[in-house]
């Protein structure tokens, strides 16, 4: 452990540094591939969920678009969320489009913006125009997690590339790397079951599943893998108690049921539905009813989104479970 560097984030010492290091999304990088070597770069839109590579190969497309030297003068990179507002498109963007190139490999300038759906949609048409007049010479990188959110003139002005959850096998093998590579020792026996729950925490985004590997060893809990300790500091209940409220469920214990849930300390409730649905097998229910039932998960999800008391949709989403459970 002492040898570990801890400091450093390693979702950015592990950042992918070529189109060869990406994990997965294929297509969009075969894609991409061909208009760096052609030349003949589009704006693009890259959409999808959190921690799936749309910042990274953003910055590897740029890279690969750009001599080392010119790099930091002809990019420039914004978390749109936090600073695209009209002031900003009418000076920062406008300033950074008018400047003179400093000349590389190629004659071009790139505007990455992260989290552009969350720009209003009036900044956007005022983006939009920039955009049109600056196509020969800056491409923009929008990367987006709702690609509903952008507008259509900026949308049938780009080539969309959406990126997918990255699944079980990516995953795992992308964090056996970092594990082999900081001389981590997971122990044989729990291996398997660790490398899992990682996968499951992440619900696909690899991000994330690294950060929670970090945050395990940072907090020693793996040389002797607590794996409740693991599921506790990324905002799930243990396996212990979701052992319990099987058995509860089973046995149409409600009031048991409201007390397990309410002695749950800082509940995640979306966290929470997902641990739920993932033992669904485990409860079984009535087959002619599990449709409605795992419908009715989406509704509880919405209500919680909207505003709802969490631990009444909580309760109200296992008394319906309850219900279903053939006795």
């Amino acid at each position: 452990m002492g040898s570990i560097n801890l400091e450093a984030p390693w979702v950015e010492k592990y950042r992918p540094h070529s189109f060869d290091d990406l994990v997965s999304q294929n297509i969009a990088v075969n894609n991409l591939k061909q208009f760096v070597q052609k030349g003949n770069m589009p704006h693009l839109i890259f959409a999808g969920p959190a921690g799936t590579g749309k910042t990274s190969t953003a910055l590897i497309v740029a890279k690969s678009m750009l001599s080392s030297e010119n790099y930091a003068l002809n990019v420039l990179e914004l978390n749109a969320s936090d600073t695209v507002r009209m002031e900003y498109v009418r000076t920062i963007i406008k300033d950074f489009v008018n400047q003179r190139m400093v000349s590389g490999k190629r004659n071009l300038k790139f505007i990455l913006l992260d989290e552009a759906d969350n720009i209003p949609s009036q900044v956007q048409q005022a983006l939009r125009r920039i955009i049109e007049k600056t196509s020969s010479k800056v491409k923009f990188i929008l990367m987006c997690n709702y690609i509903n959110k952008i507008i259509d003139p900026i949308i049938s002005r780009c080539a969309v590339f959406r990126f997918s959850n990255l699944n079980k096998e990516n995953v795992i093998k992308r964090l056996k790397h970092i594990v082999g590579n900081e001389n981590l020792k997971i122990p044989e026996k729990n291996e398997n079951q660790f490398y899992e729950i990682l996968y499951f925490i992440s619900g696909g985004d690899l991000r994330k599943a690294i950060n929670t590997l970090q945050m395990a060893v940072a907090l020693e809990l793996t040389e002797n893998i607590n794996l409740d300790e693991i599921f506790k500091i990324s905002g799930f209940v243990t396996i212990n108690i979701i052992k319990e409220l099987i058995e509860v469920i089973k046995k149409g214990g409600l009031e048991k049921v409201k007390e397990i849930v309410m002695s749950i300390e800082n509940l995640d409730s979306r966290n929470f539905i997902r641990q739920i649905l993932q033992v669904l097998p485990e409860l079984d229910l009535k087959s002619e009813r599990l449709n409605d039932v795992i419908a009715f998960f989406g509704d509880i999800d919405y209500r919680i989104s909207q505003g709802s008391d969490e631990i009444i949709q909580v309760v109200a989403l296992i008394a319906n479970l309850i219900e279903n459970v053939q006795y």
